[in-house]
């Protein structure tokens, strides 16, 4: 082999190491910038994340939370959940406690509650509304006219027993006996401060609430929309009607302000903001501190991400893309 058949094998040879040796720097740049945003997302393997994700709170977001974990154990089938309701207050003094991963939450988060650490994602949105049985000796009436705010705050933020507006019929006002976001959300549209300045007689969740109001004909309650509204048939729960709010306070329901027929007519109405906020609001998941445990992180940013499309279907509202954005940047 001559002189310059050899220089010429040498120059192949040491292109094609320096080619190697700036692929595998390549590789293993790529798997520490994808290790970073794996740690920053939360975002693993799926087959590689398991443990388990303790949730509890309010039953507002008790159905859709549930949605949520047998969807996304599809894609991490090693992930074990425990999710319990019993009210919005449940869900925050067990995060504080260190009880659970999560709470479910539905109402204003207070300062108190922030100073004690509380760290929180909207995730999405709903109403509470006002409810009545389907038995109710002036229902039609009731839904020609309404009720407007004033009238519905003196039924439950007064003492003394009402009437049922020209009639001769004694209202019997209903509340949650639980710490619910939906009573303190109720409460503050009403002109209260707090849900313990509701009257009425306690009914623990707000499907007991539901139960009560439906066997009493002169029974006035609120329930969370999904409550109220069956999700297979959109209509309304046998037994139970939903009164409408008369929000420009003219004593009739205009044309803009009946929407209460459906699921898909009022939460529509929520959306587009005809429906008041509040008793509009958005939904909460909470911990103390920003989580770190990898699989609770992995969960929030798949409920931010691929768990909107569940929301609609379910009887809740998407929140805004500029909202959700603004969450998924907390993790």
């Amino acid at each position: 082999m001559n002189r310059k058949t050899l220089s010429f094998s040498l120059i192949i040879s040491l292109a094609i190491y320096a080619v190697l040796i700036l692929g595998i720097n390549s590789c293993v740049s790529g798997s520490k910038e994808n290790a970073a945003k794996s740690e920053k997302t939360g975002a693993i393997n799926n087959e590689q994340l398991e443990g388990s994700i303790s949730i509890s709170g309010a039953f507002a977001l008790y159905p859709l939370a549930n949605v949520w974990a047998e969807e996304f154990r599809k894609e991490y089938p090693n992930i074990r959940f425990n999710i319990s309701g019993g009210g919005a207050g449940k869900g925050m003094a067990d995060v504080l406690a260190g009880a659970t991963d999560l709470g479910m939450f539905s109402r204003d988060i207070k300062q108190e509650e922030k100073d004690q650490g509380v760290w929180w994602v909207s995730v999405t949105k709903d109403a509470v509304i006002p409810t009545i049985s389907d038995q109710n000796p002036v229902l039609e009436q009731l839904k020609k006219e309404g009720l407007t705010r004033e009238q519905l705050a003196s039924y439950f933020l007064k003492e003394e027993k009402q009437k049922w507006k020209n009639s001769a019929y004694e209202v019997s006002v209903f509340t949650r006996s639980d710490a619910a976001g939906a009573a303190a959300t109720w409460a503050k549209y009403l002109g209260g401060a707090e849900q313990e300045d509701l009257k009425g007689i306690a009914v623990y969740g707000d499907p007991g609430l539901a139960e009560a109001v439906k066997k009493e004909p002169n029974a006035l309650g609120f329930n969370n929309v999904i409550y109220a509204y069956d999700l297979k048939t959109g209509n309304k729960y046998p037994g139970l009607e939903v009164i409408p709010i008369d929000v420009n306070e003219n004593g009739k329901i205009d044309p803009e302000e009946d929407f209460y027929d459906n699921i898909g007519d009022i939460t529509t109405a929520i959306a587009d903001g005809r429906y008041p906020s509040p008793p509009a609001r958005e939904l909460y998941l909470i911990s103390k501190g920003e989580p770190t445990d990898p699989a609770v992180r992995a969960f929030l940013n798949w409920v931010l991400d691929k768990g909107q499309q569940f929301i609609e279907e379910n009887g809740y509202i998407l929140l805004s893309e500029k909202v959700i954005n603004a969450q998924k940047q907390k993790l």
